[in-house]
């Protein structure tokens, strides 16, 4: 039991001892029948303050400090029962639902409440683009709470996320993260429960995000809630292969009266379906230990079993010839287990072959480390390799399953192939080693003050953000997972500088890759400017909100990363220097779209007069590339990579449009007869996407979506 509630039960006894110890006898019942795993408070209702968002009858609301003071007068939730009043001086009519009473007060005072329990009906207002990259897809940057854009997100990209990377609120200094619109002090006897629910309805949106078959999750945390955090992403994922990864960000590292010094982090990496680090070209410094691994050429292993069971007792079935011809320069074939008890010796090679066996070196019979159907195809690949010809001994070499993914993944290129048929690779720079490294990650590269603190006080001169990521590390994290995904879509929810989509973006220049990156962060403050900013100001003044995170660094830090120039137009000074060096100054040949998210009345939806919101999550789903179609029109429209069929009258030029057209993912076709629907979507090309207007978007919205 807590101490405040051990204190509240002290008190009530003072009063009414039964009933004390009736409350008493409850809370012990209770307690007794908590789930096995992490428990935790998840404090219901979540609710979020959405300055900007106007009122409108039937909102929660709360009223907004006069300028100048720290707090309102009542921090009530009302309801807007009745708008009153010119548009410039309009008066809100207000009850609260507890207590009934009743009030007047100016709209402009007021700010809209959102309950997560509630569902919302998200849209998109574009505030801004770059565009250096061409034909090359978009990157989105939105300005949003996280909570409800990851409820958008499930419209435009549910199950297709092959990357999902988050630098959550660590909970470790006071005031640096909000719950229910107040800061959460890390003295707050829930402060753990608190972020546990926080991060708890973000995970089980998100996980609905990544691709079920082949996409990771990526968290980094410190110490502070490190345990709980691998708790809740075992209780959260559990068919997910979990694995944290220790980051040394701080050679300095910071000290603590009475502890050791604080040196890295940690990134839990959640790995879904077939998902696993993939083997890179690495550099000596990953190398933490002197444990076995490869440089240079690819690895050819002996065929012939060793270590462990290494003998034909007990394995007839790996027991069995290979024939090579008379002259030793290739296989002519694999022959069959001869059997238990079967002399090798009773076997007849085919006319102009020799008999080779897995004989090892005291004499004794061992046996080959394949079965023969196994190593016939490894055969047909080329993957088989004759030794020095020594009769029955001579020894054969073979790739292991290991070493032939990394030529069908391309770290080898094949050159040719040997008189014996096995190929020829190319090598691995020796100073790299092609490999998957230790989960103690020990690099200079990932020093945050060097490579996040200084590297974006370069990009935003006059500007300040708190512990930003170092590149590198973000970039490294991402490269073991998308580095062979060139169209790989990867979404950070708690974007804050943009370090993620950064790291993208260099790793597209790297290979020529096309990855989309989507970022998301609200625009508060941090609670050292809201102190100042409250002398004169309220949240909802463009002059406070130019100082949000979002309008203040995430989206100067990308615009100033493609183009090359710091927001004052200087270009940035330096080079990058990791696995490429070139200057800060070249930019990127990128493209990026900056949104807010907006709240959207369903019912204007249903009916078609909310287009131009729900345009932009209609091409992100497409893909985000190519032109976007921005306004209904009374027929249809047809893009690069989408068409939306406004009216089904119009359905035949509309399917000859989309069927000469090259490229068209998705087709929206805007109707509430299912009927028309189908018959419509049945005439689609092969391999486009269907999707119903407005129904599917109101569906999306309207079911749970993690809420408990």
């Amino acid at each position: 039991m807590s101490n405040e509630l051990t204190a509240l039960l002290a008190r009530i006894e003072e009063l009414d001892p039964a009933t004390a110890k009736e409350i008493g006898r409850h809370i012990e019942l209770l307690q007794s029948r908590r789930e096995f795993g992490l428990n935790f408070e998840r404090h219901m209702p979540e609710s979020v303050a959405l300055t900007g968002r106007p009122i409108s009858v039937g909102d929660k609301v709360r009223f907004l400090p006069p300028r100048g003071e720290v707090s309102a007068d009542s921090d009530a939730t009302w309801l807007v029962t009745d708008i009153t009043g010119p548009k410039s001086k309009r008066i809100a009519c207000l009850v609260d639902p507890k207590t009934k009473d009743e009030a007047d007060r100016a709209v402009d005072d007021l700010v809209f409440i959102a309950d997560f329990r509630a569902p919302i009906y998200p849209g998109l207002i574009s505030t801004g683009k770059v565009e250096r990259g061409g034909d090359k897809p978009f990157h989105a940057v939105i300005n949003a709470e996280n909570y409800h854009a990851l409820e958008a997100m499930l419209f435009t990209y549910q199950g297709q996320v092959d990357c999902i990377y988050i630098d959550p609120p660590y909970n470790t200094r006071a005031n640096d993260w909000k719950y229910n619109n107040d800061f959460v002090d890390p003295g707050d006897s829930y402060a753990h429960s608190k972020w546990l629910a926080f991060m708890e309805r973000r995970l089980k949106i998100a996980k609905k995000l990544l691709n079920p078959s082949e996409s990771v999750l990526i968290v980094t945390i410190d110490e502070k809630e490190v345990h709980r955090l691998g708790l809740l992403l075992q209780q959260t994922c559990p068919e997910a292969k979990i694995q944290m990864v220790s980051i040394f960000i701080n050679p300095a590292s910071v000290a603590r009266d009475g502890y050791f010094g604080r040196s890295d982090e940690y990134a839990f990496f959640v790995m879904f379906g077939s998902a696993g680090a993939r083997p890179l070209p690495l550099k000596d410094e990953w190398v933490t230990s002197k444990g076995r691994t490869h440089r240079g050429e690819i690895r050819w292993d002996l065929l012939r079993k060793s270590g462990s069971s290494p003998t034909r007792d007990g394995h007839p079935e790996t027991f069995y010839p290979f024939f090579v011809t008379s002259d030793g320069s290739r296989f002519h074939s694999v022959g069959d287990p001869i059997g238990v008890g079967v002399s090798r010796s009773d076997t007849s090679p085919p006319p102009g072959t020799f008999a080779v066996w897995p004989i090892r070196r005291d004499g004794s019979e061992g046996r080959w480390r394949l079965k023969p159907e196994t190593v016939r195809k490894v055969l047909a690949e080329g993957c088989l390799r004759l030794g020095s010809i020594n009769g029955e001994n001579t020894p054969i070499y073979y790739l292991a399953e290991g070493e032939r993914k990394k030529i069908a993944e391309g770290f080898y290129d094949v050159l040719g192939n040997r008189e014996d048929g096995s190929v020829i690779t190319d090598s691995v720079e020796v100073s790299e080693r092609l490999m998957v490294p230790s989960s103690q990650w020990r690099l200079s590269s990932h020093d945050a003050t060097q490579n996040g603190t200084r590297l974006l006080l370069k990009i935003l001169p006059d500007r300040k953000f708190p512990f930003p990521k170092s590149l590198y590390a973000v970039e490294d994290s991402l490269r073991f997972f998308v580095s062979a995904k060139p169209n790989a879509l990867v979404v950070d929810f708690f974007a804050g500088s943009g370090t993620t989509a950064h790291s993208v973006m260099r790793l597209n220049r790297q290979d020529g890759g096309r990855r989309r990156s989507v970022s998301v962060t609200n625009n508060e403050v941090n609670d050292q400017e809201e102190k100042l900013l409250r002398k004169g100001l309220r949240q909802g003044d463009s002059d406070w909100d130019a100082l949000g995170i979002c309008e203040h660094i995430t989206k100067p830090r990308i615009s100033a990363a493609i183009t090359g120039l710091t927001p004052g137009g200087d270009p940035i000074a330096g080079d990058y220097k990791f696995t490429d060096e070139f200057p800060m100054a070249d930019g990127f040949e990128e493209n990026v779209e900056f949104f807010t998210l907006t709240y959207e009345n369903p019912a204007l939806v249903e009916v078609d007069l909310a287009f131009e919101r729900i345009a932009p999550l209609l091409w992100m789903r497409a893909g985000s590339e190519g032109r976007r179609i921005d306004d209904r029109c009374d027929t249809f429209d047809v893009a690069d990579r989408y068409g939306v069929l406004f009216d089904v009258d119009s359905a035949s030029p509309f399917l000859s449009a989309i069927e000469k057209a090259t490229g068209v993912r998705v087709a929206y076709i805007v109707t509430d007869d299912e009927v028309q629907y189908q018959s419509i979507a049945g005439q689609l090309p092969d391999g486009v996407e269907s999707v119903r207007l407005y129904e599917s978007y109101l569906r999306t919205f309207q079911i749970n979506t993690g809420r408990n």
